[in-house]
């Protein structure tokens, strides 16, 4: 996943922090924007995890804080309901003029119900998906509910939302009553889906009944099973994202996939140091895959580690070369599983005879044939499997070239 950083003027003059995450191979199919939760910022892990996860869909996703939020200029109190929706309207007119209209919306929490009014105003959107989204916009009143009276007193005051301090006015309350969201919702007449959670303390599953009875077809719901308000574990949010870009298939044509020019090469690889600690995107032509480490060594799990993509690779072409060699005997072959680890071993412990005794690479395959073969078949089968092309790769001294490319 690419991250290109921008900053976005918006209608007062603000500059507006702003990640667009791209595609591995950099030529997004659509374009899609994020509004993160109330009081929250772009940088919320679970504002990136679902980004990620729509950019492995072809989606980019611009991610941004909203004003008086994050890195954005302003003042929280500046921040109110209607600024949120003009900072996504203004973002999306930015990115209609910079790169192409953005025609997905994806919203958290009160982000979610400043995406649904956007959605409504915005003919280029062309599918709408919440998390956590409440069905009116004072629900987040009860945040600050303690201070209300005192605002209308001293007209501005400072009060503590989620541990952190923000001051806010009496304007910054009362626009909090100004919108009926369930009769945006009722007309807004595009594809819409709600995620959340039956165990959302913040915001209660009720919220998602409501929007969803208010909504017309085609409107489509998906729990969030035990998952919390913020999505604060990884593979809840990786999920949303996973959903979310398949549900929007559904209603974005299918677009070839453009190769990235691969100098040559047949796929490319991408890490982006400063927002992952090891999730590596790979693109071919016509596929994404996601390679990662296991949570116990830094990494979010979010795919196979490099050892089980070349350990999938043997284990692939394993069983695609039996298949062939098995079709061309004639033999009675029905299913085939191949059983791959590697490991470190001693060369003493695997009676290999070196010139000094030392660690070397091992990898361990076992066969499991269904079918109707016989022992003499079953052996023929075992020398054919190390006669694999990755295998063949794998056991005999490999050549490398490595270049720099710069631009």
């Amino acid at each position: 996943m690419a991250t290109q950083k921008l900053k976005i003027t918006n209608r007062k003059g603000l500059e507006l922090n702003a990640q667009l995450e791209l595609p591995a191979n950099q030529k997004p199919n659509y374009y899609a924007i994020f509004a993160h939760c109330f009081t929250c910022s772009s940088s919320l892990s679970a504002v990136r995890n679902i980004s990620r996860a729509l950019t492995h869909d072809g989606f980019a996703v611009l991610r941004f804080d909203f004003t008086g939020l994050g890195r954005s200029e302003g003042d929280f109190a500046d921040s109110h309901f209607s600024a949120n929706v003009e900072d996504l309207m203004d973002v999306h007119d930015y990115m209609r003029t910079i790169y192409e209209a953005p025609s997905l919306l994806v919203g958290h929490s009160l982000g979610g119900a400043a995406v649904l009014v956007a959605a409504s105003k915005l003919e280029a959107v062309k599918a709408v998906a919440t998390v956590g989204a409440p069905a009116t916009v004072g629900h987040v009143k009860h945040l600050f509910s303690h201070a209300i009276d005192e605002v209308k007193e001293k007209g501005r005051v400072k009060v503590d939302i989620g541990g952190r301090p923000f001051e806010i006015d009496e304007a910054f309350v009362n626009e909090f009553d100004n919108t009926n969201l369930p009769a945006v919702v009722k007309g807004l007449r595009k594809p819409l889906l709600i995620m959340h959670s039956p165990f959302d303390k913040i915001v209660s599953i009720e919220n998602a009944q409501q929007l969803y009875v208010n909504a017309f077809h085609p409107k489509s719901f998906v729990t969030l099973d035990d998952a919390n308000h913020l999505l604060t574990q990884d593979k809840d949010a990786a999920y949303a994202g996973d959903v979310i870009g398949t549900w929007a298939k559904r209603y974005f044509p299918r677009v070839e996939n453009v190769m990235l020019d691969p100098m040559g090469e047949q796929l490319v690889g991408h890490l982006n140091l400063l927002e992952d600690n090891f999730t590596t995107s790979i693109q071919t032509k016509n596929h994404t895959l996601i390679a990662d480490e296991p949570q116990d060594i830094g990494g979010n799990d979010f795919g196979p580690s490099p050892y089980e993509y070349l350990n999938a690779a043997l284990a692939s072409c394993t069983v695609m070369t039996l298949k062939l060699y098995a079709n061309r005997k004639n033999w009675d072959l029905h299913e085939v599983f191949v059983y791959i680890s590697h490991s470190r071993k001693h060369s003493d412990d695997l009676n290999v005879e070196v010139d000094s005794p030392k660690y070397l690479d091992h990898i361990s395959k076992k066969l499991k044939f269904v079918g109707n073969l016989s022992t003499e078949q079953e052996e023929r089968l075992k020398e054919i499997a190390s006669r694999c092309p990755v295998h063949r790769t794998i056991e005999n001294q490999v050549v490398f070239q490595t270049d720099i490319i710069r631009d």
